[in-house]
């Protein structure tokens, strides 16, 4: 078994074989972090989840209950994940045929990206910052900065702002007062 660092709780009925879990992280009933993966500080990993080798999670990701973060999956900062979120890592999955780490298709999801409960992740893409997927989203395509997508197969349905909320047409939010401009990655904030 592998040592915990100091300030990492896990609970009893917890298993973290991991020796890069960042401290703060908690790891719940029930949920297993493999060795190899990499946990950022303050994380928040529900019960049932599982964290695989060679997945990255940044500082204050929120993993809850069930989901599946599978090797090759990097979720940076501030990522939310569901209930049941679940990543796939290869795109002709086959049970007869072994596939090494350098053979399994990664998928980044950028600070401050949430993904609703249920949501499946097809490898291979990236969705971007602060970028929204509603429940039960299947998400085959990248997904632009601030998108807000639905629907399987997921489809842009609209933007949101950093605080999590619809912008409107002028794509400003009508909580927080921020402005957004658009470029060829989705949307930032516009400080003009």
């Amino acid at each position: 078994m592998t040592r915990v660092a100091t300030g990492v709780r896990v609970h009893p009925h917890g298993l973290c074989e991991s020796a890069e879990v960042g401290a703060g992280t908690r790891v719940w009933a029930f949920a297993h972090v493999l060795p190899g993966a990499r946990i950022g500080q303050d994380c928040n990993i529900c019960d049932g989840a599982f964290v695989e080798n060679d997945a990255v999670l940044g500082d204050r990701v929120t993993v809850k209950n069930g989901t599946l973060v599978f090797a090759g999956v990097t979720c940076e900062d501030e990522v939310f994940l569901g209930p049941n979120v679940l990543f796939t890592n290869d795109l002709r999955p086959r049970a007869h045929v072994r596939k090494g780490p350098d053979e399994l298709v990664s998928t980044v999801v950028r600070r401050g990206a949430s993904l609703g409960a249920g949501t499946v992740v097809v490898c291979g893409i990236e969705i971007g910052e602060y970028a929204f997927a509603a429940a039960g989203s299947v998400v085959t395509a990248p997904v632009p900065a601030h998108a807000f997508v639905a629907g399987n197969p997921a489809r842009h349905k609209g933007w949101v702002c950093r605080c999590g909320l619809r912008l409107d047409e002028g794509l400003r939010c009508a909580e927080c007062g921020t402005c957004y401009a658009r470029t060829e990655t989705g949307l930032v904030p516009d400080n003009s």
